[in-house]
């Protein structure tokens, strides 16, 4: 997929103007001055994935609970394409830039920066990444007339097919794409995946009995599954969800090295300077913390995020290292 930049793009909601807030007490003086200063215009935030999905819901939740402190709008604009590279290459192309941030994602820092053969921009310098924002975890659900009960049942139909059985997912190299072979390595089990343009025909196609099996996203499956369209096997975070707390984990069925979870954090271009990185990492903490915030977080299975500039920085460099490493063992190429 190239990495030209489009030449439309969507622009959606903005914030309210508000009053601005006071200082926290307690600064430094230089620190309180830079921050009075600050925004001087709207906040420009970038969503690299289209209206709807995960990055487009986390981000419009948490812009309409920080729109409200800011004293300026957040002007929420969508810019999606090659898996998030497009909007991310935004940001990384413009260093400095205090009213710019984004939502950054598995997609776009921890698995398209070495999926694609010459990515526009680095994951780790040419951004400063914040906060992360939330998780969750990929679902392995069959078509309700499918016989296997269970991922043992699952496995069992698998190796007697020997690479007959087949998977959805959303595309070649997605995060789901790669848990898949994460199961198949795990279970010494070939598994056939069928990759589509999105999840929306995956799931059409899993649920018309075309397809046994898809690896999906938990907000995206959990519709489905609540409506017995879909059901579970299994999910990959360490810890179940709370939405889907009668389905085992990969770790727990016997197979901890298929723990991954779909992350989102939030991030701004590099050079953003200490005093902002501090008020945005405050800015983002006090909107998880809220409970209107967690309600809709929990609502559709996103599990808030609680790590900070460094640790966050340190997941993204940790998960660039680990899917580049099943990419090249397994040959896997972007649609």
């Amino acid at each position: 997929m190239p990495f030209a930049a489009s030449r439309r793009s969507l622009l959606l909601a903005t914030g309210a103007i508000l009053v601005a807030p006071g200082i926290t007490a307690g600064f430094a003086p230089e620190r309180a001055r830079a921050q009075a200063a600050w925004p001087e215009r709207p906040i420009r935030w970038i969503i690299n994935f289209p209206p709807g999905g995960a990055a487009d819901t986390l981000s419009r939740i948490l812009a309409g609970s920080i729109g409200n402190r800011l004293g300026q709008p957040i002007v929420v604009e969508n810019r999606p394409g090659a898996g998030g590279a497009l909007g991310a290459d935004i940001l990384a192309k413009a260093p400095g830039d205090r009213h710019l941030v984004m939502m950054s994602s598995a997609a776009s820092h921890g698995i398209g920066p070495v999926l694609y053969r010459n990515p526009p921009y680095d994951a780790l310098a040419d951004f400063t990444h914040i906060r992360l924002v939330g998780t969750f975890p990929s679902v392995l659900a069959v078509n309700p007339d499918f016989p296997t009960r269970d991922l043992a049942q699952f496995l069992a139909e698998a190796r007697a097919r020997r690479g007959q059985l087949s998977y959805g997912s959303g595309g070649n190299g997605t995060l789901n794409h790669l848990v898949g072979q994460l199961l198949a390595l795990a279970a010494g089990v070939e598994l056939t995946h069928v990759p589509y343009r999105g999840s929306a025909p995956a799931l059409t196609d899993t649920i018309s009995g075309q397809i046994p099996a898809i690896m999906e996203s938990l907000p995206i499956a959990l519709p489905h599954l609540r409506a017995g369209r879909l059901r579970a096997l299994a999910t990959s975070e360490a810890e179940r969800p709370a939405t889907l707390a009668d389905v085992p984990t990969f770790g727990e069925a016997g197979f901890p090295a298929v723990t991954s979870s779909n992350w989102f954090g939030f991030s701004a271009p590099s050079g953003l300077p200490a005093e902002l990185v501090a008020r945005w990492e405050a800015e983002i903490g006090t909107a998880l913390a809220d409970p209107q915030v967690v309600e809709r977080f929990g609502a559709i299975g996103v599990r808030p995020g609680a790590m900070g500039p460094a640790a966050y920085t340190a997941l993204i460099r940790g998960e660039l290292d680990r899917w580049r490493e099943l990419i090249r063992a397994g040959n896997i190429q972007p649609d």
